[in-house]
């Protein structure tokens, strides 16, 4: 799908990770992340400070290959409460720098070499994800740009559940071949909001575009699941953070093949 202005992007970083910082300060590190199973508020503030610093490394270094992550510059998150909000602040800021200063020079992504811009699509999405894992831990309502996260389903349909470095494709575990899955977000004037997921006999496909006028209905699509809701709610169900069934998110067709590929597909 068309990718958003890079300062829609990096705006969305930014606010997110301020909005980060500020949960990090009332509801304190030691709050239980269940989106991230195991990790508290600091291990979730210390994670994306460091996603901010090993793209940026990623980008600056032009690198062919993936960056170690934990061997990034400065990706320790401070010791020292006061400093770990500007700490989180430079590494988003510093991401941006990196990044626009790059163009469309190429490095490395998930398995391939593509233009520097990726990563600002790449770290808005990241961003504001981890954001939401810590409102919905804090009991804070999720709120997201339907236009963003339409785009955040895009890229994790598209790019991040597909096949890695290593060249295997989990989607075609997560979806059995001959099945289909339709992906729609339900929200208007959406540029992209109808993903149709098929594993065939060349492997797994993805086709995009505009949410169909008039939609079928779920008796005729010949999707064998449809899973429908406000793009919000269809990206947090997608990435793993909430069940449809608290969300707007409807599934209808042959639910199985839905539960399957949810529970093959992971962020």
């Amino acid at each position: 799908m068309p990718t958003l202005p890079a300062d829609r992007y990096h705006e969305e970083t930014i606010e997110s990770t301020a909005a980060l910082v500020a949960l990090l300060d009332q509801a304190g590190p030691e709050l239980a992340v269940p989106a991230c199973p195991g990790w508290d508020l600091r291990k979730l503030a210390a994670h994306v400070g460091r996603v901010h610093r090993w793209a940026a490394e990623t980008v600056a270094t032009r690198a062919t290959s993936e960056v170690e992550f934990r061997s990034v510059p400065d990706g320790r998150i401070p010791d020292d409460p006061a400093a770990r909000g500007p700490w989180l602040t430079s590494g988003a800021e510093l991401a941006i720098d990196v990044i626009s200063a790059a163009g469309d020079a190429p490095v490395w992504a998930f398995g391939v070499i593509r233009p520097a811009s990726f990563w600002s699509r790449r770290m808005a999405h990241e961003t504001m994800v981890h954001r939401a894992d810590a409102q919905l831990a804090a009991g804070q309502q999720v709120v997201m740009a339907p236009s963003l996260a339409a785009d955040a389903i895009d890229e994790w349909l598209t790019v991040m559940s597909g096949a890695g470095d290593d060249g295997a494709d989990p989607r075609a575990e997560a979806l059995p071949a001959g099945r289909s899955i339709r992906f729609v977000a339900a929200d208007p004037d959406l540029p992209v909001a109808d993903w149709l997921v098929t594993h065939g006999a060349d492997g797994v496909r993805v086709q995009s575009g505009p949410s169909p006028s008039p939609s079928p209905s779920p008796s005729t699509d010949p999707a064998s699941a449809v899973v429908r809701g406000p793009a919000a709610d269809l990206l947090l169900v997608l990435l793993g953070r909430q069940a449809p069934e608290v969300t707007g998110v409807r599934v209808d067709g042959d639910a199985e093949v839905f539960a399957h590929w949810l529970s093959q597909t992971s962020f």
